[in-house]
């Protein structure tokens, strides 16, 4: 669907970048030991950062690069820790690990991929300043591909559990705060990564289902969500919801595939998120971690409200100033089959089912509890939405995520590198100098070694160093040296070899 998405753009690079990015992402899932996998990862990351290059300007450029630094040091962790690995248990086999060094490091760069907080920085950065149809592929394949391996390799970490909790709250609250529309959807990667991670987390069949069928729907309403903010900006030219509004009725393919999609990753009744979503928080219920379950039923609360602006101030909000038509054909045809797999899914899921690493036959998505519960919960948000309207307005502000304290990292780091570190550069050099200047003298004339210790005490009481730093490179070499007579030398020369034969007969 997302290459039907893109048929219009002419540029070959983006296809070729689109398709290793694919098939790499691919390679990783269907590896079968460490080394593999660790390949095609490293490709991944290479070629997904020219989908963020090919935007062509200075925004993206820099992007890339964080990006692909941050993900290059991901990398560099999971290759210790397959290191580590493999000389500890003399196997590269990919298989479930026990808590020990290698452990943390694979999981640490497996977690860089998911978005684990506060290493997470790289994809709110990158994804809002992609291409339109780059940032379609990215929203499908990275994270996720990272929720794959941590179903092979962490499955039952009480810490996953957890951390996908945090990541839930923390992305879908830095979500409604954001007036790019494409950071919106950025952060909500994050928050839906982490019902995946927290599904995990849990460790039994029905929470690994619901991570990976979560997975699956995540890719075809993030993707939708992307295609139809991406459908906006190349038809408008606009990306913050502050200079949006009244396009339902210009572009109202856009518009319906638009709230489809909406209604899915909140896990509207009869939509796919649904399902999912209510697998995730069933086997953190059947787990009894009534924590974690409250950090999810939030989260769904605020996936809703964060919708219900995007929505709201892109397509039904007024502003008379904005004019715009249609995309191309293939752009709709490409949102009009992911929005009908998104329902299809939602009314009959056994389809997904089917294909899941574990049976489903005790699991019934369509109860009335859990129905009744979800409208519940949309009509709490629509109230809050409508008397707070004011609050979650798109703003101008600047938000600050943990990238600050990397950059306030980085900033010092530089400061270490222009202070104190050249200083000492400059002092060695100096010294150095110095130090060359004594041993060409000796080699010249070793006689001088007691002049030069004569005088660098006498200098140190009376003018310091001035008598060593004196001299200028021409003079350091001058042939013309004034030297001692030899015969000087060839005295010391024999009284020291007397001392040594001396000490030698002694003892």
């Amino acid at each position: 669907m997302a290459i039907v998405y893109c048929l219009h753009i002419k540029e070959d690079g983006q296809h070729i970048a689109a398709f290793l990015y694919i098939g790499s992402s691919l390679g990783v899932v269907f590896a079968g030991d460490y080394f593999s996998l660790f390949a095609f990862w490293e490709i991944m990351a290479v070629s997904s950062v020219f989908l963020i290059w090919y935007q062509k300007d200075k925004e993206s450029l820099n992007a890339g690069f964080r990006y692909i630094l941050m993900h290059l040091c991901g990398g560099c962790c999971l290759l210790v820790g397959i290191i580590i690995y493999t000389k500890s248990t003399g196997s590269i086999g990919i298989a479930r690990l026990e808590p020990d060094l290698a452990y943390w490091f694979i999981l640490c760069g497996f977690g860089l991929n998911a978005a684990f907080i506060p290493i997470h920085t790289w994809l709110p950065d990158s994804y809002p300043e992609g291409t339109f149809s780059g940032s379609v592929f990215l929203s499908a394949y990275t994270t996720k591909t990272g929720v794959y391996v941590l179903a092979r390799c962490f499955a039952g970490a009480d810490f996953l559990a957890y951390m996908g909790g945090i990541m839930a709250i923390y992305g879908v609250t830095y979500a409604l705060l954001q007036n790019d529309a494409r950071r919106l959807l950025a952060y909500h990667i994050i928050s839906q990564v982490g019902y995946m991670v927290a599904g995990i987390g849990v460790g039994t069949g029905l929470g690994i289902n619901g991570g990976i069928a979560h997975a699956f729907n995540n890719i075809l309403y993030k993707s939708l969500l992307f295609m139809c903010m991406g459908s906006v900006m190349y038809m408008t030219g606009r990306r913050k919801l502050t200079e949006m509004g009244g396009l339902a009725r210009f572009m109202p393919i856009t518009c319906i595939t638009c709230v489809i999609a909406a209604l899915s990753i909140s896990g509207a009744p009869g939509f796919n998120g649904f399902v999912s979503k209510g697998m995730v928080i069933s086997s953190v219920v059947d787990a009894h971690k009534p924590i974690l379950e409250l950090m999810l039923i939030l989260a769904s609360v605020g996936t809703f409200l964060s919708f219900m602006k995007l929505c709201y101030f892109c397509f039904f909000a007024r502003n008379y100033e904005i004019d715009s038509k249609e995309v191309p054909l293939n752009m709709q045809l490409a949102m009009g089959l992911t929005a009908l797999s998104c329902v299809f899914i939602g009314f009959y899921p056994k389809i997904l089912f089917d294909i899941l690493p574990y049976t489903m036959a005790h699991y019934h998505p369509f109860t009335p509890s859990h129905i009744i519960g979800t409208i519940q919960l949309f009509m709490f948000a629509s109230l809050a939405f409508v008397l707070a309207k004011a609050m979650v307005a798109p703003h101008r502000a600047t938000i600050l995520d943990f990238d600050y304290f990397y950059r306030m990292g980085g900033r010092t780091l530089v400061w270490v590198c222009n202070v104190p570190l050249s200083n000492f550069r400059l002092k060695l050099q100096l010294f150095c100098s110095r130090a060359v200047y004594i041993i060409v003298r000796l080699g010249k004339n070793p006689i001088s070694i007691l002049e030069i210790l004569a005088a660098y005490v006498y200098l140190r009481i009376t003018q310091g160093l001035r008598y060593l730093s004196g001299y200028s490179s021409s003079e350091i070499y001058d042939e013309n040296l004034y030297r001692r007579p030899i015969g000087v030398g060839i005295l010391v020369g024999i009284i020291l070899l007397f001392a040594f034969a001396l000490i030698h007969f002694i003892f």
